[in-house]
């Protein structure tokens, strides 16, 4: 079982790269539908769900997304995350959040807008 947060890359071939699906601080992530996270009290850690597979959360990664629940924006996610922790490298949020927007265990909502 791989951890999201450390999802191995592949190694990627030269030249220009396909662009990682695109996160600003406006959109509003979710788990998909089809991805449940709960505590496994056997491996005293938090697992995400999803058909026939489980996926053991690490680190920072069950803090993450128990943010993500489609009412917060990236840019909320990074302060709450910032309260709780000191300083949160927004792009390593991003970055782990991409991954998993990638593998479609993460949805995006839209941008918001003000007024």
């Amino acid at each position: 079982m791989t951890a999201p947060d450390r999802i191995p890359t592949r190694p990627q071939p030269p030249g220009p790269q396909p662009p990682d699906p695109v996160l600003s601080d406006g959109v509003r992530p979710r788990l998909a539908r089809h991805v449940r996270m709960s505590f496994c009290r056997t491996r005293q850690r938090h697992i995400l769900q999803l058909p026939e597979t489980v996926v053991v959360l690490r680190g920072s990664g069950a803090s993450i997304l128990e943010l993500c629940d489609g009412r917060r924006t990236v840019a909320e996610i990074v302060a709450e995350l910032g309260l709780r922790f000191g300083t949160v490298p927004d792009d390593e949020v991003l970055r782990f959040l991409s991954r998993l927007v990638a593998r479609r265990w993460v949805e995006l909502a839209g941008e918001t807008t003000d007024g």
